[in-house]
């Protein structure tokens, strides 16, 4: 349930996310499934809620991020994948969380296929990075974040392929690779 006190703005971007039909899901040739939460934050200004990764971490260590990780054999959707991950990693309650729909999957560089997961989030729940898989919790307009003028292409060429990735800067932090493909992605569906 869409809260009462949801701004005009975020109520035009819900009806646009849920009356587009999401790009159609290319070929996988990844086979383990994975989700992310899209946490938009329903405040005045709505924002979009984005993290950095545990330098410490293996793989993807100080990378912006949504949160969210593999799927595990219990889990049983995308949904449960992304919200179960969101708790771990940010503190976000699972029953605070209102699932607008899911983007159709993406292939990450490290084999994993990727579903995006919208949801909305209420202000008053607190924020709290989980130190061991994150580094920084923070917000970017969700305005700006949807703009696509901030995306940049690079092409990459490796093993004889060429590969785009986009980025993105908001202040010090700088959004690349798969979370700044998730984006754009995003402002295309709902961009009118």
């Amino acid at each position: 349930m869409i809260p009462s006190n949801t701004p005009a703005s975020l109520h035009a971007f819900i009806s646009r996310f849920q009356l587009q039909l999401p790009q159609a899901a290319q070929i996988s040739h990844n086979v383990r499934p994975a989700a992310v939460l899209i946490p938009i934050v329903c405040r005045a200004e709505p924002t979009l809620l984005l993290t950095r990764r545990a330098d410490s971490l293996r793989k993807h260590a100080g990378q912006v991020a949504f949160p969210g990780g593999k799927t595990d054999a219990e889990d049983g959707s995308a949904i449960v994948t992304a919200l179960r991950e969101a708790q771990e990693e940010v503190a976000i309650p699972p029953q605070a969380v209102t699932v607008l729909g899911q983007m159709a999957p993406l292939d990450s560089s490290t084999g994993f296929q990727v579903t995006p997961i919208v949801g909305l989030v209420s202000p008053d729940v607190q924020f709290h990075a989980n130190e061991g898989e994150v580094a920084d919790v923070f917000e970017v307009p969700l305005r700006e974040a949807l703009t696509l003028s901030r995306y940049y292409p690079l092409d990459i060429h490796r093993a004889g392929h060429t590969h785009r990735i986009y980025l993105s800067w908001y202040h010090s932090q700088f959004i690349w690779g798969l979370t700044a493909a998730i984006i754009r992605r995003l402002a295309q569906q709902v961009s009118i």
